[in-house]
């Protein structure tokens, strides 16, 4: 908070403070507004498009921040996702509703990657871990009073105010860290020709509609429908696995040292934690009959724990290799145990409790993994590199909230909505995928300074 540093860094937090605002606010208003809009059989697209959205924003936001600097994505993402929230809280039916979501994740992925690019342009690397540190605790906040106020706002004046009362704040925060940044320019020698940038912005493109054809045709399935669903869901496959390995960092699917296994876990990790967060409202209000303003609280204790677990990463100063070998074991114990304490027999402090745990190991190792990206790129590739991240993160998100609803939608019963069974089953299946993050950690030590994903060498590797 020195002179230098002061306005960027409160720019900074402030943007992600509302980020947090509007992600802890949503998750706890949307068993209202699934039950109000008739979208409980839809209930896991309104997670998932968002993330799905934000493929297509983030891939083309690296090498639009390579060639251009930060501000044109900053701006960009500032305008899309107060658009989505307006459309979002206006919404007449839930299909609406999930279109405001993706008009907001398209502004998300314009977001978040350029706040990588500026932390790498403007802070020297021993005060980069303390940053993301920061923001976790930027969370602490929105996680202890959003939940809440999100609740007693869906139960007691209306769900859209969620969304509506997100947008001026988001506004505010990229103001007050728009002085700073206008004067962060591109890198003095791009590494990205804008041809490179339209093709990677269309493979951006044709992975998310690949995604999205995944997640149609999952819904449908859960439906009762037949060969259609399979026809979409096998189109779907093919566009991920053809626009994947060209976005990503070359031997990501190979689990090659340094960056490409950074990203594996980081997937990994995402997948789990985010797919089992969006039903964890919901689990708590059907099996418990606890009140939305309640059930919330489950994620601030979450967020709390996250942002312990950041703020350990930041004052461990050596020898961090086991955070990225330890953190997902803990993980994958917590989901274990959520899947016990979905039982209504258990007290209802124990999920809650348990979520804590659940945050404290994704705090460690998304801090760790974030750092790693900055210390193994360059001026040059910082972008995409940063992206990539994102791209395993919305990759992991959507994978992970779309199998969770798909799970839910083909196990849950309407007539006895109060079943805990549906939950222990997704709980456990996102266990494992936690586990399998830790496989990745072990690849991470000893890793070269990775091929910046997209470039000439890249593709020929």
């Amino acid at each position: 908070m020195g002179a230098e540093h002061r306005g960027l860094v409160i720019g900074l937090l402030a943007i992600v403070t509302c980020t947090a605002f509007e992600a802890m606010a949503v998750a706890t208003a949307m068993p209202v507004v699934a039950d109000e809009l008739h979208g409980r059989s839809s209930y896991g697209l309104a997670f998932s498009m968002y993330l799905t959205a934000s493929l297509v924003a983030t891939a083309s936001a690296g090498v639009w921040c390579d060639l251009k600097g930060p501000r044109p994505s900053l701006l960009t993402g500032l305008v899309l996702m107060c658009s989505g929230l307006v459309v979002s809280g206006a919404a007449a039916d839930f299909t609406l509703l999930t279109l405001g979501r993706m008009v907001s994740g398209l502004g998300g992925g314009f977001l978040i990657v350029p706040l990588y690019v500026i932390i790498g342009q403007a802070l020297p690397p021993r005060l980069q871990p303390t940053l993301f540190g920061w923001f976790s605790a930027a969370w602490v906040v929105p996680s202890l009073v959003g939940p809440y106020i999100a609740g007693l706002l869906a139960e007691h004046v209306s769900w859209r105010w969620v969304f509506f009362g997100v947008a001026p704040f988001v506004l505010g925060a990229v103001g007050l860290v728009w002085s700073t940044v206008r004067r962060l320019g591109p890198p003095a020698e791009p590494s990205t020709d804008p041809a490179a940038g339209g093709r990677r912005a269309l493979l951006g493109l044709v992975l998310a509609v690949g995604v999205f054809a995944g997640q149609w045709a999952a819904h449908d399935a859960a439906g009762g429908a037949g060969a259609w669903s399979l026809l979409l869901g096998a189109a779907g496959l093919a566009a991920v696995v053809l626009a994947a390995p060209r976005l990503l960092p070359a031997g990501t699917f190979r689990l090659r040292r340094g960056l490409p296994s950074v990203v594996v876990a980081r997937g990994l990790l995402t997948l789990a934690f985010f797919g089992a967060e969006a039903f964890v409202p919901l689990m708590l209000v059907s099996t418990r009959g606890i009140e939305p303003s309640a059930a919330g609280l489950a994620l601030t204790g979450g967020a709390v724990g996250w942002t312990l677990g950041s703020v350990t990463h930041a004052r461990i100063r050596r020898g961090k290799d086991w955070m990225l070998r330890l953190a997902p074991v803990l993980l994958a114990v917590t989901l274990s145990l959520m899947a016990l304490a979905a039982w209504p027999s258990l007290p209802g402090w124990i999920p809650g409790l348990v979520w804590v745990g659940s945050g404290f190991a994704m705090g460690v190792a998304l801090s760790r993994t974030s750092v790693l990206v900055l210390e193994l790129s360059n001026e040059q590739d910082r972008g995409r590199n940063s992206a990539s991240l994102q791209l395993a993160d919305m990759l992991g998100g959507v994978i992970g909230t779309a199998g969770a609803g798909t799970v839910y939608a083909l196990l849950r019963n309407p007539i006895q909505p109060s079943e805990a069974g549906v939950y222990v089953v997704i709980w456990a299946i996102l266990a494992f995928f936690a586990a399998l993050a830790a496989v990745a950690g072990f690849r991470i030590p000893g890793g070269a300074a990775p091929l910046a994903a997209g470039s000439d060498k890249a593709a020929a590797a």
